[in-house]
């Protein structure tokens, strides 16, 4: 039996009869849906469109699975709608203050005013990662590739954004005087990236990527702070530069500077687990991908710096 998606994938192509219309009425990129539909067309062993540069049509096998593939997820649509009875979504937002993850969710809030959306704040796509494959979270946001492997392959991810990072320096420091940290500068700094936080390991690995080679440490475990106040207090006693990314919420005694030359960003996913079926994450799914395209938050910068593991996230996607 074919997966579903790569059904749903065939549907919406033979009823819009154009790649593009239906990757849009998808939330995802053109390119995904071509692939999803080749890959059921090498597994039923037919050609299912006619593809040519001004239309797409049809062929007698294509017209001959349109019932069937309608029927096989209707099925499924009444056996989910069975069981989940418009249940309270859990959305996992990281860290108050945090705002791309609650700009999603405030927006598909307002797609779906009918569903519950409940926030949550787990402090770490690892740990998220963990409580989603648990069912006590449903969804999360966060960095994909910072990962394991193995876990990855349990769930499912949509690229948001990419993320500008920043660096968040004590008042009385070198560079708090700089509108914006060139990465060399940092060179001979210790820059606090969660090292030793078990939430949080992702971001731990993408600092230590952006480090290597331009001789900034990863600054050692600090105390495991719970809350908001007490990270502050700590990074106040600590007075380590803090990795953070541009809507970091400002801390007090400190400055914020966005990092240049080159722009370090961190490309952050909406994730859940596989096989999730609920009109909340449909909600969110494409609120995610409206705010991406109308804030370009995926647009690729001459001046940017991803690690290859998180590009390949990004282009297995498109």
């Amino acid at each position: 039996m074919p997966e579903t998606r790569l059904l749903r994938a065939f549907l919406a192509v033979a009823e819009e009869l154009h790649f593009t219309r239906a990757a849009a009425r998808l939330y995802v990129a053109q390119q995904a849906l071509s692939r999803d539909v080749r890959r059921l067309e090498r597994e039923l062993g037919a050609e299912l469109f006619v593809r040519t540069t001004r239309q797409v049509v049809l062929t007698a096998d294509g017209e001959r699975l349109v019932p069937y593939a309608r029927r096989v997820l209707e099925a499924r649509e009444e056996l989910v709608a069975a069981f989940r009875q418009a249940r309270p979504l859990l959305v996992d937002l990281n860290s108050p203050g945090l705002a791309t993850g609650l700009r999603v969710l405030e927006r598909a809030r307002e797609l779906a005013p009918e569903l519950e959306l409940m926030a949550r704040y787990e402090s770490g796509l690892t740990h998220a990662a963990a409580e989603i494959l648990a069912g006590r979270l449903d969804v999360s946001f966060g960095r994909f590739a910072g990962l394991d492997p193995a876990v990855r392959a349990r769930l499912e991810q949509q690229p948001v954004r990419y993320e500008p990072m920043t660096v968040i320096l004590p008042e009385n420091h070198r560079l708090a005087a700089l509108d914006a940290v060139p990465l060399a500068e940092l060179a001979g700094e210790s820059v606090y990236a969660g090292a030793g936080n078990p939430r949080t390991p992702e971001w731990t690995d993408l600092a230590a990527l952006l480090f290597e080679g331009r001789g900034i440490e990863v600054a050692p475990p600090a105390p495991l702070a719970v809350g908001e106040a007490e990270f502050q207090r700590i990074m106040a006693k600590t007075r380590s530069p803090v990795l953070a990314v541009v809507d970091f919420p400002p801390m007090p005694g400190t400055v914020s500077r966005p990092l240049v030359d080159p722009v370090p960003l961190s490309l952050v996913s909406l994730v859940w687990r596989k096989g999730l079926a609920h009109p909340g994450l449909d909600a969110l799914r494409r609120a995610a991908f409206e705010l991406a395209k109308a804030e370009v938050w995926l647009s690729d910068r001459e001046d940017g710096w991803i690690p290859s593991t998180d590009a390949l996230i990004m282009m297995t996607f498109t």
